[in-house]
């Protein structure tokens, strides 16, 4: 089942990152305007994606600017916002979207995109697929489906997005 699951996982990254390399890079350069300027990237992961915020501000290498989202944070011009769900549909991923769009805060979203009418990348300046919208593996049962790691495709795109904001800076530096 383990390499099973490192083999599902393994195509699972590599389908992100052809799938969306110029969106990631999209992404990358909307967020690093935030780390450019004076302004500040927070991060708002909803349920397990909360990973994807512990990693930008606690990891081994924090990424620049970066700030936990919190409604009561007036923003300014200069911030940009990362949201992370599990679905593109989250109720409250789309509403914090929908405020930051009705406000004119840019904003990154990244989540296993369900087709639906009330979803993030109807309202994103950018939506990064995680791809994980069932499970990876068959389980036991008939049609059941099992090993759903979401949190590990939004931490791979999170890393892909630190990878080309810190190239970014360093250019910015020079």
């Amino acid at each position: 089942m383990i390499k099973m699951f490192t083999t599902q996982l393994t195509g699972l990254f590599k389908r992100i990152y052809d799938k969306q390399e110029f969106e990631i890079e999209d992404g990358a350069r909307l967020l690093a305007q935030a780390a450019i300027g004076q302004g500040h990237i927070y991060i708002k992961g909803f349920g397990e994606m909360e990973a994807v915020t512990a990693e930008a501000l606690f990891g081994a290498e924090p990424l620049p600017s970066a700030k936990q989202f919190d409604s009561s944070i007036e923003l300014t011009d200069a911030d940009r916002v990362l949201i992370v769900s599990r679905f593109s549909t989250d109720e409250e991923a789309v509403t914090l979207g929908r405020k930051l769009s009705d406000d004119g805060v840019p904003f990154v979203a990244v989540s296993g995109l369900i087709e639906g009418e009330d979803s993030l990348p109807d309202v994103a300046d950018v939506h990064l697929d995680t791809k994980v919208i069932k499970g990876m593996l068959p389980g036991d049962e008939i049609g059941e489906r099992v090993s759903f790691p979401s949190s590990m495709a939004a931490l791979y795109i999170y890393f892909a997005l630190g990878f080309v904001i810190r190239e970014m800076l360093e250019e910015y530096e020079e």
